[in-house]
């Protein structure tokens, strides 16, 4: 039997604490004590893409801090509704890239599955802000349309969970989709894109680990933490487990400006993951989505701090900076 830690284990059961999300800019201003920076037309903009953040994340915030960089993911803004001629609803090219109900086919050996378009966090920089999920919605009852989507192509040996955030699903749902692609003999392993652990540590409980750690695929989960401020003491415990299990923990960020495009940001924050047991994968350059424009750093200024960067840090704790280009065969070295 694995043993678990009985750090989460009495916490409120983590679809309750999501049910409790703060969805209105006016709120979570007012709970970190910054009421007098709401403007009506954040909730214009909150109306095109809904704000959700969870109280756990919100309370790693610094109260009566404007600048407080996981605020600035998260909070609505005006610039968001100001059209930029070089962003665009899909720049990662997702729709030509769709293969069925939640499939999307990119790079050899490996397909996506849109397992779901819930999250627990609404990031403001996400490149699926404008996705069609209904549109695309897989059958989740059984998930017969992916498994079969999957089963016709021999040459895939990666299955790929994303979302919105795969973790959003209950586990009994997750089962079922993780048992019907183990079922496909020429799967090998299973990768789950995530970022619910880090804004949610409470999503990491014993039905999850075990059915992670009982499946007959290799079972890898890439986080997503951007900022040093999001690696807690509460996140190492929930993770704990996964790591006794030999689930292989990886994380990727994305260059943000005035969240973590600075070198004493980005060294800690591989350095904490790493205390924690998560290996640095990808730095992704920001994805051109309409409404993100002003995360946008230059490239220049990118390659300089990967450059420092390269110069502080071990060649293990050095993630890739890469950029995502529609159509391309994979991500690519910026």
């Amino acid at each position: 039997m694995i043993p678990f830690s009985g750090a989460l284990t009495n916490t409120e059961h983590w679809q309750r604490q999501l049910a409790k999300s703060f969805r209105s800019p006016r709120a979570l201003l007012e709970h970190l004590e910054l009421a007098h920076l709401w403007h009506p037309r954040m909730e214009e903009a909150a109306a095109a893409f809904p704000l959700r953040v969870t109280h756990y994340f919100a309370d790693l915030m610094k109260k009566g801090d404007p600048e407080d960089p996981l605020l600035l993911q998260v909070l609505p803004s005006v610039g968001e509704l100001e059209v930029e001629p070089s962003y665009s609803e899909d720049p990662t090219g997702d729709g030509p890239a769709r293969a069925g109900p939640g499939v999307l086919r990119k790079y050899h050996g490996r397909a996506l599955v849109i397992a779901t378009g819930s999250c627990a966090v609404h990031c403001r920089y996400c490149f699926r802000r404008h996705y069609p999920y209904q549109e695309n919605r897989p059958d989740a009852r059984d998930w017969s349309d992916v498994v079969e989507s999957l089963a016709v192509d021999p040459t895939l040996s990666e299955a790929i969970l994303s979302g919105g955030d795969p973790l959003a699903l209950a586990d009994s749902r997750l089962q079922g989709l993780v048992d019907g692609l183990a079922r496909l003999p020429h799967l090998r392993r299973l990768r789950i894109h995530t970022r619910l652990p880090v804004v949610l540590p409470q999503r990491i409980g014993t039905g999850l680990v075990r059915l992670l750690a009982g499946s007959r695929l290799k079972c890898t989960l890439v986080l997503h933490a951007n900022h040093p401020t999001e690696v807690t003491t509460t996140l190492a415990a929930a993770l704990a487990p996964l790591r006794r299990a030999g689930v292989t923990l990886l994380n990727q960020a994305v260059l943000l400006k005035k969240i973590n495009d600075r070198l004493d940001v980005q060294t800690e924050l591989y350095e904490k993951l790493f205390d924690i047991g998560v290996l640095p994968y990808y730095l992704h350059q920001l994805d051109k989505v309409s409404g993100a424009a002003r995360f946008e750093v230059s490239n220049n200024h990118a390659k300089a701090l990967y450059e420092e960067m390269r110069k502080q840090l071990p060649g293990y704790l050095l993630p890739r900076l890469v950029e995502e280009r529609a159509g391309a065969a994979s991500k690519l070295p910026l």
